[in-house]
């Protein structure tokens, strides 16, 4: 008997959902599609598990289960009761139930929230005639959106977001999130095999994602996910499809990957994340001030999240910073540079137009990721 196929999302940050349908279809999703706010696509229990191990850049992997307009808290309560929860979700599990509203008559999150609960509870008590629900067994991670008007109904079958790894459990100054390093990986020029350095480190996530991809070590591979207790996927070989996919990661595909920065304490948290991310010996990090970096041999690509304005009170300190980075990408003659900034100063302030740019957002806060060729 197959396994039955659902709807799903995979959510990515803005300016990435391109990103997210490239590594679904990659995957051997076909008919992954972007849309605003991620990929749509549709999968078996089994390729859900998989996306969740696999993906690079998206944030969860979401079941839809129900999608329509409603303008009403009625309309909203007769969307949600007309989901078969009795055929979803066990009788003691918890229903944790978020939510999001923009642009729509439904402003009120809290409001939505409860209206939904309320739906999930009458409709199991009236197919299961049970009366109590102790809510002491799995959780199943419900959400709730409503998008100008238009609601959707979802099951998270992520539970924490797919950027954490596992690998950081330490954070220095403004940490970059896994999901967005990995998609500046992918949106730069450089590719498995070719030198890659990180002059302004930090932590390591910019280089932990690129060895990642390199290795073909899925991101997902040392931690869980919500589906684990689901009961559409009792049936699914979960530790199969992860001996699988631990079998194709391969740590001697890496190349030269390296990285560098002028705070010692960053580079000592890198030096952690680096051995919690299983890659001792493959990532080389040193102390270095920008202005005193001079890599020979190869050339390859730079890639960095430089502090932002935002960042230091001292603006000058960032333009100059900026200017040192201009200035190393012109003493490394055959070098990429790539580097996100929310600065619309740092064009002038580095000495030359980026080549391409892409609008991104870290965190809140909207940035470009800009491409300057090689010299």
């Amino acid at each position: 008997m197959s396994e039955p196929t659902f709807s799903c999302i995979a959510t990515s940050a803005f300016g990435t959902e391109g990103l997210a349908a490239s590594d679904l279809r990659r995957l051997g999703f076909r008919d992954a599609k972007a849309e605003t706010g991620g990929a749509r696509f549709s999968a078996d229990p089994a390729g859900i598990y998989l996306a969740n191990l696999r993906l690079r850049t998206a944030d969860r992997v979401l079941i839809v289960l129900a999608e329509a307009m409603c303008r009403t808290f009625e309309d909203l309560f007769q969307l949600v009761s007309s989901i078969p929860w009795e055929k979803i979700v066990t009788p003691d599990g918890r229903y944790h139930v978020s939510g999001k509203c923009v642009r729509s008559q439904l402003m009120s999150v809290r409001d939505c929230q409860a209206v939904a609960k309320k739906a999930i509870i009458e409709r199991l008590s009236r197919t299961t005639g049970r009366s109590r629900f102790p809510e002491t067994g799995v959780e199943f991670p419900i959400e709730i959106g409503i998008y100008s008007d238009m609601a959707r109904v979802s099951l998270d079958t992520s539970g924490a977001a797919l950027n954490r790894r596992g690998y950081r459990t330490w954070n220095g100054e403004a940490p970059l999130r896994e999901t967005l390093a990995a998609s500046l990986v992918e949106l730069s020029p450089w590719r498995p095999g070719m030198r890659l350095h990180d002059p302004c480190c930090g932590t390591g996530t910019i280089l932990i994602e690129a060895a990642y991809r390199a290795a073909h070590r899925a991101p997902g591979l040392t931690r869980s996910f919500a589906c684990d207790g689901f009961p559409q996927f009792r049936d699914t070989d979960r530790d199969g499809i992860r001996r699988s996919v631990e079998s194709d990661v391969d740590y001697d595909r890496i190349g030269m990957i390296s990285g560098s920065d002028i705070d010692q304490e960053a580079l000592t948290l890198a030096q952690r994340h680096v051995r919690q991310a299983g890659l001792n010996g493959k990532i080389d990090l040193q102390h270095c001030p920008l202005q005193d970096l001079q890599l020979s041999g190869e050339p390859g690509v730079f890639i960095c999240n430089p502090p932002y304005g935002e960042r230091l009170s001292d603006r000058k300190t960032c333009e100059k910073l900026y200017a040192d980075l201009g200035k190393l990408h012109k003493r490394h003659p055959g070098w990429s540079l790539c580097a996100i900034s929310s600065d619309p100063m740092f064009e002038r302030a580095f000495g030359r137009r980026a080549v391409k740019k892409r609008r991104l957002y870290n965190g809140r806060l909207e940035c470009e990721f800009m491409i300057f060729d090689e010299k």
